[in-house]
C-alpha cells in the first residue's frame, strides 16, 4: 500500500516562506511507478482547492493562478519525495495542505481534476497577518 506523509506545516508570518515535503513509502518513483504528484489545500468550510502538480519525471509543472510566481513544486525521485516551496505567503494561503499521487504519463495540469490514487493526511499551514 502506498502511503504519503506531508510535513513542514507551521505558523508563519505574511510575506514569509515555508517548504512542505511529501514523502512516499511503499513505492519507488520510477518509469514503472510513474506517479504524478499534486498539492491541494482546504480551509474550514471551503471546498478542496488544487494548488499545483508535477509530472512523474519532474519535467512538467502546473499551478493555479493564485500561487503562480510564489509557489514552486519540485521532486527528488531518488528520495521518493515531492516538495512545495511557498514564498511571499499571504493570510489567504492558510489551509491544510494535502499531497496526492496519481499514476499517469499525462501532463501535470491534468491533476487539477482532483482524481487521485492516494492522499496524504495533510499538514496545517497558518499564515498570520
Amino acid at each position: 500500500q502506498v502511503q504519503l506523509a506531508e510535513s513542514g506545516g507551521e505558523l508563519v508570518q505574511a510575506g514569509g516562506s515555508l517548504r512542505l515535503s511529501c514523502a512516499a513509502s511503499g513505492v519507488t518513483f520510477n518509469a514503472f511507478n510513474n506517479y504524478a504528484m499534486g498539492w491541494f489545500r482546504q480551509s474550514p468550510g471551503k471546498e478542496r482547492e488544487f494548488v499545483g502538480a508535477i509530472g512523474w519525471r519532474g519535467s512538467s509543472t502546473y499551478y493555479t493562478d493564485s500561487v503562480k510566481g510564489r509557489f514552486v513544486i519540485s521532486r527528488d525521485n531518488a528520495k521518493n519525495t515531492v516538495y512545495l516551496q511557498m514564498n511571499s505567503l499571504k493570510p489567504e494561503d492558510t489551509a491544510v495542505y494535502y499531497c496526492a499521487a496519481r499514476r499517469t504519463y499525462a501532463q501535470a495540469m491534468t491533476l487539477m481534476t482532483g482524481i487521485m490514487d492516494f492522499w496524504g493526511k495533510g499538514t496545517l499551514v497558518t499564515v498570520s497577518s
